[in-house]
């Protein structure tokens, strides 16, 4: 594959780049870079959780769960992660697990349902 001029310069230029496509809306470009990026730093957590969107909102949902599922692996506490993963699992219509993830991630924000007065 060749790469193109938004695939070079220093890993900062290539996030904030990517950061940019996201915004813009190009979360397939966005992913390209990002995918480069979580090569290169496997262990960061941020370029992960931002290439998981990415694949989220260009309906690569199997791509979003796997990169979701290696953020939790190294921040089970990622309560936004846990959130995508649940959105996730529901719209590849897994419920049941969509569910269970979408409690720990309310648990988490310290959301425990409703209160009784």
């Amino acid at each position: 594959m060749n790469e193109a001029y938004y695939e070079f310069g220093t890993a900062a230029d290539r996030w904030d780049r990517a950061q940019m496509f996201f915004e813009a809306k190009e979360y397939l470009t966005a992913a390209r870079i990002l995918g480069g990026l979580v090569e290169e730093a496997p262990e960061q957590v941020a370029p992960r959780l931002l290439l998981a969107r990415s694949f989220y909102h260009s309906a690569r949902l199997g791509r979003a769960e796997e990169e979701l599922r290696a953020v939790l692996e190294l921040d089970p506490v990622e309560s936004y992660a846990r959130l995508m993963l649940g959105r996730t699992l529901e719209r590849q219509g897994l419920q049941a697990e969509a569910a269970t993830q979408l409690r720990m991630a309310a648990a988490l924000e310290g959301d425990f349902g409703p209160r009784e007065s």
